[in-house]
């Protein structure tokens, strides 16, 4: 059973009440590509979640044949000016930090789809699962438009000679060749996709909420640092962590044998 919190013309969100939040890219006619709207709606979407003390984990998909074509190509020829271009990229950057940055995990469920921008949203979210006849691709090139933003995210997902051969071929690669890149940890049947996303959405859920937001963060801030650093940053956390309820509560329960009752403090 799912609530209905927020619906805009190009995002619908619900969450439900296992502490699932669910957020769906609405444009099935347009492949669900991102106009600035729909960015914008997905930004107050992932706000709304990341906020709300009764989702642990989110699931960002897409309506329709696909999950996402990219950025709207034919707004951004049809607003051509410069100031128009910089406010579609810096609000697709917000985008991606807002999933990055959110304090609960995000899974991506692709199918279909995901294609620049689309692809770029995939490498944002924390987790990925794909329907297996999913098709993946970078192919700005081809347009002449080379996926620079794109890249970041991608470049931060898998090893640089792959991130490379998808930016500079623009080809399509498949559900499976993504898998093998390490782009997507799952991959499902049609039929049970939705089924394998959410047993992994309930898995992550049944964690404390305080000891997934304290991981994400970590994990994000020590990427790029030194290993010297890293181990001191990670350290500190391991501390700080170790001050918390949840883990006083988590290795109690793990000495005595039973299942832990969370509190998120």
């Amino acid at each position: 059973m799912t609530q209905g919190i927020e619906i805009s013309n190009s995002v619908i969100t619900h969450k439900d009440k296992q502490g699932i939040g669910r957020i769906t890219i609405n444009r099935p006619g347009a492949y669900n590509a991102l106009s600035l709207a729909c960015m914008q709606s997905l930004i107050g979407a992932f706000k709304l979640l990341s906020a709300d003390d009764g989702v642990k984990v989110i699931i960002l998909s897409g309506a329709g044949k696909g999950f996402c074509a990219g950025h709207d190509l034919a707004e951004l020829r049809a607003n051509s000016d410069k100031e128009f271009q910089q406010l579609t990229f810096s609000t697709c950057a917000t985008l991606m930090l807002s999933i990055v940055q959110s304090p609960k995990p995000v899974i991506a469920k692709v199918h279909g789809v995901a294609t620049a921008a689309g692809c770029q949203l995939v490498a944002s979210c924390d987790l990925a699962v794909a329907e297996e006849n999913t098709r993946f691709a970078t192919p700005g090139v081809n347009l002449g438009l080379f996926c620079s933003t794109p890249m970041v995210a991608l470049s931060r997902n898998v090893s640089p000679k792959h991130a490379m051969e998808m930016l500079l071929l623009g080809d399509f690669i498949s559900a499976q060749r993504a898998h093998e890149m390490g782009f997507v940890n799952y991959l499902a049947a049609a039929d049970e996709l939705e089924q394998r996303v959410d047993a992994v959405a309930l898995k992550i859920a049944s964690k404390s909420a305080l000891t997934l937001k304290i991981g994400k963060r970590a994990f994000y801030r020590q990427l790029d640092k030194s290993l010297i650093d890293a181990y001191d940053y990670c350290g500190q956390v391991m501390v700080e962590n170790m001050m918390a309820k949840d883990a006083q509560e988590g290795i109690d329960a793990f000495i005595e044998k039973r299942e832990p009752i969370w509190r998120n403090e």
